[in-house]
Formats: C-alpha cells, structure tokens, sequence
C-alpha cells in the first residue's frame, strides 16, 4: 500500500485540505493518506518553526517516524511545501516514490518578483506586522482562491478563523516559515525519482510560471489548471486528485 504523505504551504495546517483527502483517496483507493503539520502550524502550533527547509524536512521525518509510518512515501506538496518535498528528495531520496509539486517556486529557477507576485508585497507584510486574524484569512482567502460564491468564501473565512483560534499560528511563525522559504534555493540537481509538477493558470501568489520554467530546466511536462488559484485542492480539487491518479496509473503502466 503506498503511503502519501500531504504537505501545506506557509501557516497552513492539516484541515486547510479540507474535502481534498477524500476526493485524493477515492481516486487512489489502494494508498493512504498522512497529512502531518509542520512545527508551528496546527496542532504544533506552540512549537517554534524551523527558519529552514531542511530543519522542516526533519521535523516532518521525526513525527512520522513517531507515528509508526515507515518509508517508503509518495509526497505531494502545495507552494513552501513543495520546498520540504525538494529538500527530501535531494536529502533523502531513498525514503520516497514519488512527488507531486503544486504551486511551487523556488531560487533559481524563478526571479522573486514571480515567486511572490509584487503585487501582493504590501498587503502581507501590513497583515503580517499589525493584521487581526480575520482580516489575515480574508486576505489569504483572496490571495489564493478565485472560486465559490461570496456566501461560500464568508463561511470559509469563518471556518479556518475557527481554525486560527483553536491552533493560533504565533506572528514569530509565521515570519521564520516566510523568511525559511526566502531564503529556499532549490539543489543543483532534479530529483532522482518521478516528479509531476501542476500549477494554476489563475495562481495570484505565485506566478504559474515557476512552475512552467521548473518544468523547462528538469525537461519534464507540466500540467495547467485553466482558470483555479494558488490553493488548486480547494478550488479544483477533484481535477488535481484525478490528474494524480492517471499519472499514477500510467507510471505503474510504463
């Protein structure tokens, strides 16, 4: 039985997938699903963030490692998280099968101003230095989501506010997971193993084309999501686990 491990961006946790777990098991009915937080997110939420990739790749191996899940995994990792699954990969390629990276961006494929589109620069870091928690979920809603109707979204701020007030990422967190992921340059090499990259045409975060030119420098394919945002699991989610299932389905073909 292959073991997907499922990994979320910049202070998100492991409810932020929302129905997308259900749909990914569906369409791969013989894996299962982990889907850990990283120190500082979630139900780690009192724990300190690593203010490196490489630290979270570790910290992610030792909960696993405490959980009895064993090696080998299957990764699939959303924006900072496809930075741990890299990092794994170069570090560690033995432990894995395979990954998918949704939304990512890194050093030095990409220029900064397209792995976090200018536009965005003032609005962050306002919320990060003075923000209350609503607005920051409204901006991290508008930011990464282009779909759902207004009553929809407004119940979905609602919902990860809740999330925020159980779990409350620290301020401190939230800037040692950006500044990690800052400071993230990509390894030299592509991964030893099979990588699917996928990215939103309508990605208002991260410009879909790191993700295009990732795909160029590893000689790889990538695939586009018309019209979905940054958070592709929430806005296509049954899209993505089915592009994963036949991609799956045609790597255990070949």
């Amino acid at each position: 039985m292959e073991r997907w491990i499922l990994l979320r961006g910049l202070v998100r946790e492991q409810r932020h997938w929302g129905s997308f777990p259900a749909l990914l098991a569906a369409a791969l009915p013989d894996a299962r699903l982990y889907t850990p937080d990283l120190p500082g997110n979630g139900s780690r939420y009192r724990e300190t963030s690593p203010a490196s990739v490489r630290q979270m790749v570790e910290a992610c191996r030792l909960q696993l490692q405490q959980a009895g899940v064993a090696p080998p995994y299957s990764l699939l990792a959303l924006s900072l998280g496809g930075m741990v699954a890299l990092t794994w990969a170069d570090l560690y390629p033995q432990e894995l099968r395979r990954c998918v990276l949704v939304n990512t961006s890194m050093r030095p494929y990409s220029p900064f101003y397209q792995r976090l589109r200018w536009q965005n620069y003032g609005a962050i870091v306002r919320q990060l230095l003075s923000g209350g928690r609503q607005a920051q979920e409204q901006l991290i809603l508008r930011l990464t989501s282009r779909s759902g109707d207004a009553p929809g979204r407004a119940a979905l701020v609602q919902q990860w506010l809740g999330y925020q007030q159980e779990y409350p990422v620290a301020r401190r967190n939230a800037l040692r997971q950006l500044w990690a992921a800052a400071r993230f340059r990509a390894p030299a090499r592509r991964p030893a193993l099979p990588v699917l990259l996928i990215a939103s045409a309508g990605d208002q975060l991260v410009d879909h084309r790191c993700t295009l030119e990732l795909a160029r420098a590893w000689q790889t394919s990538a695939r586009l999501h018309p019209t979905a945002g940054h958070d592709l699991p929430l806005d296509a989610g049954a899209w993505l686990a089915q592009q994963i299932a036949d991609w799956v389905a045609a790597s255990k073909a070949a």
